[in-house]
């Protein structure tokens, strides 16, 4: 598939109507071809008039044909082959390894999606069956069941072309709920975007799906994005990125005459509680795979281990030096554009201005580097320091941890319970002995994560039905929903009673006979019989 430059409006490839933009490899700043459309506000209202009749056709169709259309999906994007690989590349700075393994996480979820809508268990169907005769009041018949909730926005994500963006998990989920999406492409990666789109729009088209099921604009500012927030007929809105712009998205949303929900995942610093005994133990070891954690991906991840808590002793020092010892074997990372490079060296330099904040390490200089590159950064404070400087809690996105030397694991659970809402906390025990010792850190964390991690590192999502990705503020602008795994279908659908409605007029997942053999709590029962 070639790359046009254009956006997709109702199964149309248009020309953008209010200029250009193009994008740029960050690994050498070289401009990429070919130039890409900005979308007019007639065309963003044009592909919203669109989503809200393939709504009124989509959300109709049944399980089977949407699970047919999600597999499709996949198998489209598979087959871009290494066209998808390289243009990924090209715009990201990734290695092809990184590129490919992202297409088959992306292609994954659309797959687990296509599987988990057969069964079933989203609709949640619950049953009372009328009761004429009780007394003093007839009890109706009532049926409860999920139901899709309406067009969805989703924006493109810079640090996932793929998995967080055309086809990522808020896409994924949004269809197989039953939902038209439109994708606010991001203008870091449009080719990558366009070819994704290109792959479902096929898909589409084989399975007999709306042709405005799925349809992408392109902009380098705010005004599509807002636009589409406050489009009358989008009910909802998936976005992964910064807090500044989840934010803005969240207040637009919910300054509409009609508020909507907007499901944010914005920003963490993934706290590492390393142990006492784990230190003690294998202090050395920690520090190389911290070292890998902190900087795969040159440090661009959400769930990227961005604070360190530990009892400042001998064992905390060795930790700090092998850390150090390894950074420095680290060549500087190429970053997603020079926006994001800049505002870490902007983050980066503000923690060091802060007194009593130390830098003891860091990876290879980027002087050689003529595309967009940063060097990894080891800092270091007291708790003390820590606790009184809001200011180092924010998110500095991109390779760059500080490690916070406590007095003791009171300390350390003080510093855990003064700090936002975060994606993950990890705890480092040298065995289930010493976590024993400390559940009250667990708990802690429970209270302050979306993930608990023990013995592992925050980064890397598995996408399962088990995943949360989420937290509380400003983790996530909703801690009752994840963004990963199957449970992410619950942020696009909502519940609706029918009362007294003749079996033949039910949804499927609510007629007497159960036509979908799902389970179903009828009158307090689980049960996949029909009902006499």
């Amino acid at each position: 598939m070639a790359l046009t430059g254009k956006q997709l409006i109702n199964g149309q490839w248009q020309t953008g109507e209010v200029g250009t933009f193009s994008a740029k490899d960050p690994s050498n700043g070289a401009t990429l071809v070919p130039e890409y459309g900005i979308a007019s506000l007639q065309q963003v209202d044009a592909a919203v008039a669109a989503a809200a009749d393939a709504f009124a056709v989509y959300r109709q169709t049944s399980l089977a044909q949407r699970s047919a259309f999600l597999h499709a999906c996949a198998d489209e994007i598979m087959a871009l082959g290494d066209a998808l690989s390289e243009q990924v590349m090209a715009e990201t700075g990734y290695p092809k390894g990184r590129a490919e393994g992202e297409r088959a996480r992306t292609c994954g979820q659309l797959h687990m999606f296509a599987d988990y809508i057969l069964g079933g268990e989203y609709l949640d169907p619950r049953i009372d069956t009328a009761m004429p005769d009780r007394q003093p009041i007839p009890r109706p018949d009532l049926r409860y069941v999920n139901q899709a909730l309406g067009p969805v926005v989703v924006f493109g994500a810079s640090n996932f072309p793929l998995a967080y963006s055309v086809a990522g998990g808020d896409t994924a989920s949004a269809l197989a709920a039953g939902c038209p999406v439109i994708v606010k492409g991001h203008p870091s990666h449009p080719g990558t975007g366009e070819l994704v789109a290109q792959a479902l729009f096929s898909a589409a088209q084989k399975t007999g799906m709306p042709a405005a099921v799925i349809q992408l604009l392109n902009d380098v500012g705010h005004e599509v994005g807002s636009a589409l927030v406050q489009a009358p007929a989008i009910k909802a809105v998936g976005f992964t990125g910064s807090l500044k712009g989840g934010m803005a998205l969240f207040n637009l949303a919910n300054a509409r005459p009609e508020p909507i929900p907007v499901f944010a995942e914005m920003g963490s610093i993934n706290p590492v509680v390393m142990l006492p005994k784990a230190l003690a133990q294998s202090a050395k070891e920690l520090a190389t795979g911290f070292v890998g954690s902190l900087t795969m991906g040159t440090g661009q991840f959400c769930v990227n281990p961005g604070l360190i808590l530990a009892i400042d002793n001998a064992d905390l020092t060795t930790f700090i030096d092998a850390t150090a010892a390894a950074l420095s074997a680290v060549p500087a990372g190429v970053m997603l554009n020079a926006g994001i490079c800049s505002a870490y060296e902007q983050g980066a330099s503000h923690f060091t201005d802060i007194a009593g904040v130390e830098e003891v390490g860091s990876g290879g200089n980027t002087e050689a580097n003529s595309g967009s590159y940063a060097q990894a950064k080891l800092l270091t404070t007291d708790a003390a320091t820590f606790l009184a400087q809001p200011a180092l809690q924010e998110e500095v996105f991109g390779p760059l941890s500080l490690v916070v030397k406590c007095q003791n694991t009171q300390q350390i659970k003080q510093i855990i319970n003064s700090l936002k809402g975060q994606l993950t906390g990890t705890l480092r025990a040298a065995d289930d002995a010493e976590l024993a010792e400390h559940l009250d850190l667990i708990d802690a964390f429970s209270q302050r994560v979306g993930r608990v991690v023990i013995n592992g590192f925050p980064t890397g999502v598995e996408v399962c039905p088990a995943m949360v990705h989420g937290g509380p503020f400003p983790a996530s602008t909703d801690s009752r929903f994840t963004s990963v795994g199957t449970a992410a279908i619950a942020r696009f659908v909502r519940p609706v009673c029918y009362q007294a409605v003749p079996d033949g007029l039910l949804p499927a997942a609510l007629q007497n006979a159960n036509p979908l053999a799902l389970t179903r709590v009828v009158n307090g029962n689980p049960t996949k019989d029909p009902i006499a």
